[in-house]
């Protein structure tokens, strides 16, 4: 019982693991993260904790701009029934 609690911990520790490694390279193939030359701490923790906002308002635009589009779209494909 001890055992597979355990291992169900190690699974889910290992799966969060593997999604913020993942941002981390996200951030930085897309946005430059392993670029940063700053020479103050506080500056480059700055300039990561900025990436980081970039990334997460590119993400929220991305869902807006599709929640939009897919409405547009359903707009008009009723607009065009209720024509014929």
């Amino acid at each position: 019982m001890e055992d597979k609690t355990l291992e169900h911990v190690a699974r889910q520790d290992a799966s969060e693991r593997n999604a913020v490694e993942g941002k981390f390279g996200e951030g930085k193939r897309k946005y430059g993260l392993g670029l940063i030359r700053a020479r103050l701490q506080e500056t480059s923790e700055t300039v990561v904790a900025l990436q980081f906002l970039i990334l997460n308002l590119e993400r929220k635009l991305r869902v807006l701009f599709l929640k939009f589009l897919h409405n547009t779209i359903l707009y008009f494909d009723n607009r065009n029934l209720d024509c014929l």
